[in-house]
């Protein structure tokens, strides 16, 4: 589906996009999905986010504020959402910082229900059984892990979006480049976080996981690219991201950038 087609139909039918997210950012993931056009929930509850996963066009999981129990209802999320037939983001913060963090993932990856995995270069490599350094929730990666990303995608059969100054998308058959964005995004606590929420948001309308997962990063990068335009400041360009997403139009969807 074309960018801002999917936009467009996201707009029209506002989509409820379920997240188990980070207590850390979780304002910032329900304003950038309700600014983009689709509607966030946050139930934590095991009961209660079993049954929105009733009512959700797509599950966002994120591992960034964790525990024993969190991850069971995670978990238990993934399958009903897998039993549904609906789409599951997964995005694995700080996995290869601590041995907690990289187990739950593979757990949450080993159910077989994540249809989208979101991470930076040290999280996938990670997850790939490579070697790399992860310092709290931040990759010290230089350097890009497109074959991990490629080897990740072909064992669990999902798309892989391995998120960086270009972020790289793979379902292990096809593969995009996306080069929009700034580097102030690097500069603001959350911008992660809310990109998985967007891809939640994109995956929710089109049933083509990895072209959603593109445009939702080229479509993230651009409302960026328009925020820094209006402020460079961390604070001032996060107030202005949102309204960028909020204002996002087809003109703006002719900025995309990517490589296949």
């Amino acid at each position: 589906m074309e960018m801002f087609d999917t936009v467009r139909r996201m707009r029209e039918t506002r989509p409820l996009v379920h997240h188990i997210t980070n207590w850390v950012t979780i304002y910032d993931c329900a304003q950038a999905v309700r600014a983009i056009g689709a509607l966030p929930v946050m139930a934590h509850a095991r009961d209660d986010a079993l049954e929105m996963v009733g009512l959700a066009s797509a599950v966002v999981l994120n591992i960034g504020t964790l525990d024993a129990e969190l991850v069971d209802t995670m978990a238990a999320v993934a399958e009903r959402a897998d039993e549904r037939g609906i789409p599951v983001v997964l995005d694995p913060v700080g996995a290869g910082a601590t041995s907690m963090r990289t187990a739950a993932a593979t757990r949450l990856l080993d159910i077989g229900a994540i249809s989208v995995l979101k991470g930076n270069a040290g999280e996938v490599t990670t997850l790939a059984g490579g070697d790399a350094e992860v310092r709290g929730v931040e990759s010290m990666a230089s350097g890009g892990a497109s074959g991990a990303a490629r080897a990740l995608a072909e064992r669990w059969e999902m798309t892989v979006a391995v998120t960086g100054a270009v972020d790289f998308v793979t379902d292990g058959e096809r593969a995009a480049s996306v080069r929009n964005g700034v580097s102030t995004m690097g500069s603001v606590v959350g911008t992660g976080c809310m990109a998985a929420s967007v891809i939640g948001a994109f995956v929710a309308v089109d049933p083509d996981r990895f072209e959603g997962a593109v445009n939702a990063l080229a479509a993230y990068g651009i409302a960026g690219e328009v925020a820094a335009t209006r402020s460079t400041l961390p604070m001032g360009f996060k107030l202005e991201l949102m309204d960028a997403l909020s204002g996002f139009t087809e003109e703006h969807a002719r900025r995309a950038r990517v490589d296949r």
